[in-house]
């Protein structure tokens, strides 16, 4: 089960893929993640294999998100309230309910519709019909399925679940049957269940279980620029490159690559452009880069004036504060500094 809060769920390469045998439970959201394994037989292997999928990955640290993301994975049953639950927009479970016991089906509706109350819930399952047409398919399309609805018994459940509380639901599906047999319906179908009436602060709902039922065994904190170290790492990182890119267009050609035309050839373009760039920029001469003997002195009202810092730092201030230290600065700390003579040497 997938649930979402917020205007915006993490990125969805669907780190988490569902497992046949196994049953979950995913909250997802701007700010928090949630999974749950029901499955004390597989729970090990699945535990092992979602840790390392949910897990950030190089490239989360290279550019971290502008939002907060923590992934949180906990042991526990969907027939269960836990008040990690609560707090959702919406709620999807995909192939989920068909892996439910007779008991635990009876308390979904209300844990997901009553408990969770979420503004939107999405339910997929195999439509029994479409099996025929599945090769090798006797009876369920798993072992581990308890059940497998058609058509007229899903719309029935469904439709009940909704009225109980106060849900509206219109049905869909995927996997379209062959021409000539679309009274089979879909391959799986969808429930798209949407409340009809937006909660109250005072509701049944938003009370919460006084007791923790879910076992929390994995929590992972990605790499996001509300983190001030990455934030500094990301705003020293493009300083420096606009910096360079500003070093190369001051410094005579002959300077930079005497020894290396073909260095000299793939950078120009981009260099020219960048040059274009920079004198849209600068608007007087407090913010012209220049060279001084062997230094070479960029303002750091120049950089500033670039738009990916603007939006990383917000203010000039903060720029300040965040480069203090970690970027060569002129003794006012008003212009970035390279020493060409000291990187001459270095080549």
């Amino acid at each position: 089960m997938v649930a979402s809060a917020g205007d915006k769920a993490p990125p969805a390469k669907n780190r988490v893929r569902h497992q046949e045998n196994s049953n979950y439970t995913l909250l997802l959201s701007s700010s928090t993640t949630d999974l749950s394994d029901i499955s004390n037989t597989t729970y090990n292997f699945g535990t092992s294999r979602i840790r390392h999928t949910l897990s950030p990955l190089p490239f989360d640290y290279l550019q971290p998100s502008e939002r907060s993301l923590t992934v949180t994975l906990h042991h526990g049953s969907v027939a269960h309230k836990d008040p990690c639950m609560l707090g959702f927009d919406l709620v999807t479970c995909i192939e989920l309910i068909e892996h439910l016991e007779e008991s635990e089906l009876k308390k979904f509706p209300e844990v997901v519709f009553g408990f969770m109350a979420p503004s939107i819930v999405v339910i997929s399952t195999p439509n029994s019909e479409f099996n025929p047409l599945l090769p090798g398919v006797v009876l369920h399309r798993h072992p581990d399925h308890k059940f497998e609805w058609n058509q007229e018994q899903f719309q029935s459940w469904a439709l009940e679940a909704a009225r109980c509380y106060d849900y509206s639901v219109e049905f869909t599906g995927v996997g379209h049957p062959p021409k000539g047999m679309e009274n089979v319906g879909f391959c799986t179908q969808i429930g798209v269940f949407v409340r009809k009436h937006p909660q109250t602060g005072g509701s049944v709902q938003y009370e919460k279980p006084t007791e923790a039922v879910y076992e929390t065994v994995f929590k992972a904190v990605y790499p996001s620029l509300k983190d001030e170290k990455y934030l500094r790492n990301a705003v020293v990182s493009e300083v420096l490159f606009i910096a360079q890119n500003i070093k190369h267009h001051l410094m005579p050609k002959h300077e930079e690559y005497d020894d290396d035309p073909e260095r000299e050839a793939e950078f120009q373009p981009s260099v020219d452009c960048f040059s274009d760039y920079l004198e849209k920029l600068v608007v007087d001469k407090t913010m012209e880069p220049f060279v001084s003997g062997n230094e070479v002195y960029i303002p750091l009202a120049t950089i500033f004036s670039f738009p990916k810092v603007k939006q990383l730092c917000g203010t000039f201030e903060k720029l300040c504060k965040l480069i203090a230290g970690k970027v060569p600065l002129s003794s006012d700390g008003s212009a970035v500094v390279f020493n060409t003579e000291h990187e001459n040497e270095e080549d």
